[in-house]
C-alpha cells in the first residue's frame, strides 16, 4: 500500500497552496525496496549504502602502451646514448602467470596489462623506438611495436621515474570504502562503478509507474484531421513526458471522451500498472466534468479508506483540483486542471514532487532562487491568490514570458521557469526581487 488517508474539508474549504501540497506528501509513501539487475536499476534510488569488494584497479597496471622496466637501467637514457635494454617478451591485458623483469631487460606491455614482477616503472614506447632498431618511435609508429611474441633488444631514449605511468592498485576506490551511498539516484556513471567492482544486483525502490490520461470529447490524438469545435490532445503528452523527466516510468493513455462509466472503466483498467494515477481536465463546475462524476464512486463501502477529493486553491492558473486514493490498493490519484498551462504547473506543484516520494528521494522539489524582476510593467496578480506566472531565468534576473492567460501554450515552451507572485501581492513593479521555480 503505497498511500495513506488523505485529508478532507468541506466544499467550500479554499485550499492554500502549501495546505494541498502538504497533504498529498503526507499521503504518498514511497515504494517497497526490491532487488534488480543493474541496467534494470538505472533510474532508481538506492535504499542501503554499496560497499567495495575489490579495489579498483585491483592491480597495479599500465596506462599506456610501452614497456615495464627497471629505474636503473633507463637512468640517464637520451637520444645520443639510449638504454639498450633486453625484451623477455609481453604482457598483454589479462595476462597471468606474468614475466620476471631482471637488470637490463624490459617487458613489452599494453595498456591496462599488469605490471610484471621486478618491473617499477613503464616507458611509453613513444620514448623508444619501438623494438625495431630505427630510431624514436613517432607518429604512426607510436602505435605501433615490434611484431607480437617478439624478443630482442629496444633502445629507451628517455628516462622514468619510480612508477611512472603505472595505475596503483586501490588508487580509485579501495576494498571496504562506500561506493554509494542509500539515496543515491543511479545514472551511468553510477551502474559503471557498480559493475566495475562486481555488484550485478541492488537493492533499489523502482521507478514508480505514472498513467496519465486526458478527458474531454473535443481532444483528438495529433496527426488526426481536426473537425470544427476539436483540438488536438497536448496534455497527455506534456503531462507524460514531463513524468518521464521526473524519474517515472509513465504511460499515456489515449483521450476519453466526456462519458462517466468510460472514463471509470480505463482507470480500473489502468490500475493494474499504475503507481500513481494522473487525469487532466473535467475538475471544475461545468455540466461535463466527467472526472468528479466518475471518481465520485470511490468513496464507497466497497472500498474503505479510498476517495477522490476536489477542492479549490488559492492560486492561478490551476484553482480546481483533485486528490485522493482509488482501487483495492489505494492508488493515489493526482485530477489536474484541463487548461494547458493549469496542467502543466500543479504538475510541476504537486505531481512531481508526488513522483519523487515514490522514488524515496528527500529532496522532492524544483529548486528556487531570488532573481530580480526584468519587465516593461509592473506585474498584476488577484489578490488572496499564488499566481505562477512563465518566466526566463538568466544570471540572477528573471523576465516573464507572455500573458498570464492559461491556454498559452507557445509561451510556456518558451519558458524554463515561474515567477511566484504571494497571495498578499497584487503588483509587483520592475526591479522587485521575486522568488523563482527554476524548471530546467
Amino acid at each position: 500500500m503505497s498511500t495513506a488517508a488523505p485529508r478532507t474539508a468541506g466544499p467550500d474549504h479554499l485550499w492554500s497552496v502549501d495546505e494541498h501540497l502538504d497533504d498529498i506528501l503526507a499521503t504518498v509513501r514511497p515504494l517497497e525496496p526490491i532487488e534488480l539487475n543493474l541496467l534494470d536499476a538505472q533510474g532508481c534510488v538506492l535504499v542501503e549504502d554499496v560497499t567495495v569488494t575489490v579495489s579498483l584497479p585491483p592491480f597495479d597496471n599500465s596506462s599506456m602502451d610501452g614497456y615495464a622496466v627497471r629505474v636503473a637501467d633507463v637512468a640517464g637514457a637520451s637520444e645520443r646514448y639510449p638504454a639498450a635494454l633486453d625484451v623477455v617478451g609481453d604482457v598483454a591485458a589479462g595476462a597471468a602467470g606474468l614475466l620476471h623483469v631482471g637488470p637490463g631487460q624490459a617487458a613489452r606491455i599494453m595498456t591496462g596489462a599488469p605490471l610484471p614482477p621486478g618491473a617499477e616503472t613503464v616507458v611509453p614506447v613513444e620514448w623508444t623506438d619501438g623494438g625495431l632498431g630505427e630510431g624514436p618511435a613517432t607518429g604512426m609508429r607510436a602505435r605501433s611495436l615490434a611484431p607480437e611474441g617478439a624478443t630482442g633488444q629496444v633502445n629507451v631514449y628517455r628516462p622514468a621515474g619510480a612508477r611512472a605511468h603505472v595505475r596503483a592498485e586501490g588508487s580509485d576506490v579501495r576494498a571496504g570504502d562506500r561506493a554509494l551511498a542509500a539515496g543515491t539516484v543511479l545514472g551511468p556513471p553510477q551502474i559503471s562503478l557498480l559493475a566495475a567492482i562486481g555488484r550485478g544486483t541492488v537493492r533499489v525502490r523502482p521507478r514508480p509507474r505514472v498513467v496519465v490520461l486526458s478527458t474531454g470529447s473535443e481532444l483528438v490524438q495529433p496527426d488526426e484531421e481536426l473537425r470544427p469545435g476539436q483540438i488536438y490532445d497536448s496534455n497527455s503528452f506534456a503531462l507524460t513526458a514531463a513524468a518521464r523527466d521526473a524519474g517515472a516510468i509513465a504511460y499515456r493513455v489515449g483521450a476519453v471522451a466526456d462519458d462517466a462509466a468510460t472514463l471509470r472503466d480505463t482507470i480500473e483498467d489502468q490500475l493494474v500498472r499504475a503507481d500513481l494515477v494522473v487525469t487532466t481536465g473535467g475538475v471544475s463546475v461545468g455540466a461535463y466534468d466527467v472526472v468528479k462524476e466518475a471518481l465520485s464512486y470511490t468513496a464507497d463501502e466497497d472500498e474503505p479508506g479510498s476517495g477522490v477529493e476536489f477542492r479549490k486553491l488559492a492560486m492561478q492558473p490551476g484553482k480546481p483540483q483533485g486528490f485522493g486514493s482509488i482501487g483495492p490498493d489505494h492508488t493515489p490519484l493526482l485530477a489536474l486542471p484541463g487548461n494547458p498551462v493549469s496542467s502543466y504547473v500543479s504538475f510541476e506543484l504537486f505531481v512531481r514532487p508526488a513522483i519523487r516520494t515514490l522514488m524515496g528521494l528527500t529532496d522532492v522539489h524544483r529548486p528556487r532562487v531570488r532573481a530580480k524582476l526584468t519587465a516593461d510593467r509592473a506585474l498584476t496578480s488577484p489578490g488572496g491568490r499564488r499566481q505562477f506566472l512563465r518566466g526566463r531565468y538568466a544570471d540572477g534576473t528573471v523576465t516573464p514570458v507572455g500573458g498570464a492567460g492559461s491556454h498559452l501554450v507557445a509561451a510556456l515552451a518558451q519558458a524554463d521557469a515561474l515567477i511566484v507572485v504571494p497571495e498578499d501581492a497584487e503588483s509587483v513593479a520592475p526591479g522587485t526581487e521575486v522568488e523563482v521555480v527554476l524548471l530546467g
